[in-house]
């Protein structure tokens, strides 16, 4: 399964994700501000180490488990897979050509992601640094719209690169 360079990069882009919120997450206080309300204002909060524990699940699982469910569930022969013009894509000639354009494009999504999730985690790092405690509302609802944007874009041209004969 990550014999594809492209899988070997996002192992690396994961380990360093990983390493950036724990080694981030070593500067907050003892007890870390974790949930915010509308407003910015903490409303929510957990020793740490919890803190930094959940969030590695976050940025390591949720990435990873996209890539290796959808790969695994592409390694097998009948597996049900909804394109547009399915019938061309996954005729025996081009099967392997299509499975490989699908991972390397949930590894782009996943990719997207992990970069939301340590951004997510930077803006809650910088907001235990002020005190008040406050979560920059207006940055977060900026990184959220510019990731959704991504998404959008990448569903766009993911959809797009499945026109028939292209």
């Amino acid at each position: 399964m990550w014999n594809d360079r492209n899988g070997r990069y996002f192992l690396v882009a994961v380990a360093c994700a990983a390493g950036f919120v724990w080694a981030s997450g070593q500067s907050m206080p003892d007890v870390v501000a974790s949930h915010f309300a509308a407003g910015g204002a903490a409303n929510g909060y957990m020793p740490r180490a919890v803190y930094v524990l959940f969030m590695l699940f976050f940025v390591i699982a949720l990435p990873a488990l996209m890539v290796f469910i959808t790969w695994r569930s592409l390694e097998r022969p009948g597996a049900r897979i909804n394109l547009p013009h399915r019938e061309y894509w996954l005729a025996p000639e081009r099967r392997g050509q299509t499975v490989t354009r699908i991972r390397a494009g949930v590894l782009q999504f996943s990719a997207m992601l992990l970069v939301f999730l340590c951004y997510a985690h930077w803006l809650v790092v910088r907001a235990n640094r002020s005190q008040p405690v406050r979560l920059d509302e207006s940055w977060f609802l900026g990184g959220l719209l510019v990731f959704l944007a991504a998404a959008l874009f990448w569903a766009l041209g993911f959809v797009r690169q499945f026109r028939r004969g292209s």
